[in-house]
């Protein structure tokens, strides 16, 4: 049996689309026209590839082998195109990155117009998340930035950096409120900590929530937020005093840190990619760059 590849990149399109209609627009073909491809593509192999109804297409039983298929063999064609164009020996292509809101929207964001300038022909696309994380195994994404080791099979980890939290308060706020002097008297101000109804991202988060809990067993905070980028933006508005990753409030201006001597949780960042990248050059530039940014004592 003689499938036609165009039409099983049609097929692939409107399975993920899940209608004529939108893989029409991502084709840019008309919607008989998909149509068409995917009737003919059902008499070629016998089988009907979707159920047809007014909430949308579901896609068969056949028509899931197919897809996955499908799927396996365009994943399989990128990383050949991937590979030569490695091979040029000019580093260009897409490059997907995928890290949390904070430390992407932060630390990551603010260093890829260096990166911009000295390799003009990737195309970094940052996939920032906090609620999932993306799949490197399936290519949704090229190389992560993690905060714990990894144990994903066939994958590689360089440590890119210790984070550290430290204490921090926008100046605004400190003469509003006046400056803690000993940790007693974080009885006296607003503190800002992580919200208990989801899992924190590490071990300890509020350790200054229960810095001031030493002194007064029932103290509470003023703000809870279930985000370090909320927490941050929270103390970066004057609402109070949080425990912030020493990148992030590196990254702005306004903020002073107090309490030095008060020094919270820290932990290694990692890079981390499939084994099957390593010999990527738009993998390798990247690292390369990402570790001398991450140096310690490097102007921000």
């Amino acid at each position: 049996m003689n499938v036609n590849w165009d039409r099983l990149r049609v097929f692939f399109a409107v399975a993920e689309a899940g209608s004529f209609t939108d893989a029409a627009k991502i084709l840019r073909l008309s919607q008989p026209a998909v149509s068409r491809q995917i009737s003919t593509l059902e008499r070629e192999i016998d089988n009907t590839l979707f159920h047809r109804h007014h909430k949308g297409l579901v896609l068969t039983e056949v028509g899931e082998d197919v897809f996955k298929t499908t799927k396996h063999v365009l994943s399989e064609f990128e990383k050949m195109e991937e590979r030569i164009v490695d091979l040029r020996g000019t580093p260009e292509g897409p490059l997907k990155v995928t890290t949390t809101v904070a430390f992407g929207s932060t630390w990551l964001s603010s260093r890829m117009n260096r990166f911009h300038d000295l390799y003009p022909q990737i195309r970094v696309s940052l996939l920032l998340v906090d609620d999932h994380e993306f799949d490197l195994s399936t290519r949704d994404a090229d190389v992560a930035i993690r905060f714990s080791p990894q144990v994903q099979p066939f994958a590689v980890q360089t440590r890119l950096m210790k984070i550290q939290y430290h204490i921090f308060a926008c100046r605004r706020y400190l003469e509003r409120k006046g400056t803690p002097e000993v940790s007693r008297d974080l009885l006296d101000h607003d503190l800002i900590v992580y919200g208990d109804d989801v899992q924190a991202p590490i071990d300890n988060i509020n350790w200054l929530l229960d810095l001031a809990r030493t002194h007064k067993k029932d103290f509470e905070p003023a703000l809870t937020v279930s985000s370090i980028h909320g927490i941050f933006q929270a103390v970066r508005s004057g609402m109070g005093i949080a425990a912030l990753p020493l990148y992030l409030a590196e990254e702005e201006e306004t903020l002073t840190e107090i309490l030095p001597d008060c020094q919270g949780p820290e932990f290694d960042a990692y890079l981390v990619y499939l084994e099957e990248m390593r010999d990527s050059m738009r993998l390798r530039v990247l690292r390369e760059f990402l570790l001398n940014e991450a140096q310690p004592g490097r102007m921000q």
